[in-house]
């Protein structure tokens, strides 16, 4: 019998891309003991946007969330999503802040760390990679996945050797969009294989409808990990359902070596979660469903969620195809970025301005001139020169890693907050997030008295990967 691993996501990618990341940790640690009994190979559970919803709209410590979920897991790998430089922020970080925050997660917990870049830039993986071999835990080095003219099978196994010879413990093919179809898997999982030593896992969503499809013929092509979601938190924008993957697989002789009953009582505990964050309008039932518009479209389950979100509050929601349509025009524009956390929120952001303004790059955030300006690394394909003039005029342009040029800057910002930093970790959220991560430190350390209610502050972008 062949087998394969399966990573479960529900404590992190299911509720980010059905739902923006609201889940509470209360609601997690109830069945976490009884998903440590369910075979998982891993659960993936931290990074991403959850720290950043965690003190920003649910009033809670992500670092807590953590350990207790440890405290619980003594059978089970636990696994983060990190962005490579980015950490799980929106900008560059200095290297000695890259190494404090893997200090810290590992200390805490993190087994995995999938370290990935938006631009698929091996430079921007390097702090990372060294700070997890630093601290003992499992690298596992990520390739966004997109199509393009330039991403061939040829530029992904060129991109596999590379991070397979810079000393990954594993390597992911992650397609955060749902567009890999089962024929280029049939073809890039073997070609992949051929030219690594590692395990491949192998992570999609199920946006687009073909996912399970992909997940079988990947398999069969030799992967050896998937990710998947409780059948509660499954499908629509977020991964395949945990259950259907694994009864499917067994019948075909492929062990997941998962309980099938346990995974029976964790779904049934997990609708009454998802019932509930229906009924207070934080899911939107239409991210439960897949839309095949999404091979053409190519954006991410929780770019999707959080575009109509971002429309809904504007009072545009009837704006909604108009953007999705506009999104691989701007792509185009910026050189095929990966539609992956920042460039979704970036490429997002920028199409909503074109389309509810009336006209194209008449905002342009920040953000878009530095990447711009090569201040996120390289871009996958040459930017047209006279569209970047347009935008930046003759601004400097860089091609060496971005973070050389930053400075350390964990003890300045240490000194920075003073007495309000009582440990490390209040000092990693501040520097993560200056205003939102004060105002946060500022309320947890209120005597219980005058505490205030949770604080809601609008995220500059939306969240998706």
């Amino acid at each position: 019998m062949s087998e394969v691993l399966v990573n479960e996501t529900v404590l992190r990618d299911a509720h980010q891309s059905l739902m923006a990341t609201r889940m509470s940790t209360e609601d997690m640690l109830s069945i976490v003991e009884k998903m440590d009994e369910a075979g998982y190979y891993a659960l993936e559970c931290w990074g991403g946007a959850t720290y950043d919803s965690a003190i920003r709209f649910l009033d809670e410590d992500p670092w807590e969330r953590l350990r207790e979920i440890k405290k619980r897991t003594p059978n089970t790998k636990l696994m983060m999503l990190l962005r490579g430089q980015n950490l799980i922020g929106y900008r560059h970080y200095a290297d000695d802040l890259v190494d404090k925050f893997v200090e810290n997660a590992a200390k805490n917990g993190i087994d995995i760390f999938r370290i990935f870049d938006a631009l698929n830039d091996p430079r921007n993986l390097e702090a990372s990679l060294k700070a997890v071999k630093k601290y003992g835990a499992h690298a596992q080095l990520t390739i966004a996945y997109t199509t393009s003219d330039v991403h061939t099978i040829e530029y992904y196994t060129d991109l596999a050797k590379q991070l397979n010879d810079m000393g990954a413990d594993s390597i992911c093919l992650k397609d955060m969009a749902g567009i890999l179809t089962p024929a280029v898997a049939k073809d890039l999982i073997p070609a992949i294989k051929a030219v690594t030593d590692v395990p491949l896992n192998l992570h999609t969503h199920a946006t687009s409808g073909v996912s399970q499809m992909t997940y079988l013929v990947a398999v069969e092509a030799g992967v050896d990990i998937i990710d998947t979601a409780i059948s509660s938190f499954a499908e629509g924008t977020s991964q395949p359902s945990t259950e259907s993957t694994a009864l499917a697989f067994k019948e075909l002789g492929i062990d997941t070596h998962l309980n099938i009953d346990i995974l029976e009582e964790i779904a049934d505990y997990f609708k009454g979660i998802r019932n509930k964050y229906l009924e207070n309008g934080i899911l939107d039932p239409k991210m439960l469903f897949s839309d095949p518009k999404a091979l053409i479209y190519q954006v991410p389950g929780g770019m999707l969620s959080n575009l109509n979100s971002q429309l809904r509050e504007a009072g545009a929601s009837d704006k909604y195809d108009d953007v999705l349509n506009e999104v691989p025009n701007v792509r185009e524009d910026l050189g095929f970025p990966p539609l992956v956390t920042p460039m979704s929120q970036m490429v997002g952001t920028q199409a909503v301005f074109n389309i509810l303004t009336g006209e194209r790059y008449k905002m342009v955030p920040t953000e878009i001139k530095d990447y711009l300006k090569g201040n996120y690394g390289k871009s996958p394909a040459p930017i047209d020169e006279e569209f970047r003039q347009s935008i930046i005029g003759n601004d400097e342009i860089i091609d060496f890693r971005p973070a050389d040029r930053l400075e350390p800057e964990f003890e300045r910002l240490k000194k920075e907050l003073g007495d309000l930093a009582k440990n490390d970790e209040d000092v990693i959220t501040f520097a993560l997030f200056p205003q939102v991560g004060r105002q946060y430190l500022e309320k947890k350390y209120k005597p219980a008295s005058t505490k205030e209610e949770p604080i809601k502050i609008q995220a500059r972008y939306t969240r998706s990967v």
